[in-house]
């Protein structure tokens, strides 16, 4: 992991605390079977996710997480360990969204951030934009999911 200047309170963190090429891990984070049948079945109800004999039958040989399941994973892991509470303003979105192998329930996923650019906003001085390249990566180290993150961040000097 590449050293940063971000404060050990994410309370503290501001848009100068990220600095570009640093690389920040967290997790693991547990995926349980009882939560990945209850989110498809609501949300993402293909029978791979939520019907154990059809998902045996589908090229993926058994019950795989919704990508969009493991999207929220991700989301939680930035929330809890990247995005300031005091300074994080949202996302106009995110790029290059690839679900790349299947999340599988008993998986352990860690989530990778490499901050790739920073820049100061030249209309709304308060703030800067923070591009962030964000990797899930399971238990075996396979990449699992990857896209490009744009975050908004309020400067800690508005000047």
């Amino acid at each position: 992991m590449t050293k940063t200047n971000l404060p050990a309170k994410k309370e503290e963190w501001f848009f100068e605390s990220y600095i570009q090429g640093a690389v920040l891990e967290f997790g693991p984070l547990e995926v349980d079977e009882t939560e990945v049948l209850e989110f498809a079945r609501r949300y993402d109800p293909q029978p791979f996710h939520i019907d154990h004999e059809a998902a045996k039958k589908s090229p993926y040989e058994g019950i795989i997480a919704s990508g969009w399941q493991t999207c929220s994973f991700v989301m939680r892991a930035l929330v809890d360990n990247y995005f300031s509470p005091v300074s994080s303003l949202g996302s106009p979105g995110i790029d290059e969204l690839r679900w790349i192998l299947p999340v599988r329930p008993g998986d352990k996923l860690m989530v990778r951030a490499t901050i790739i650019e920073t820049k100061r906003s030249r209309s709304k001085p308060d703030r800067g934009i923070v591009r962030t390249f964000i990797e899930t990566i399971n238990q075996h180290d396979d990449i699992v999911m990857s896209f490009r993150s744009v975050n908004f961040m309020l400067c800690r000097d508005a000047s």
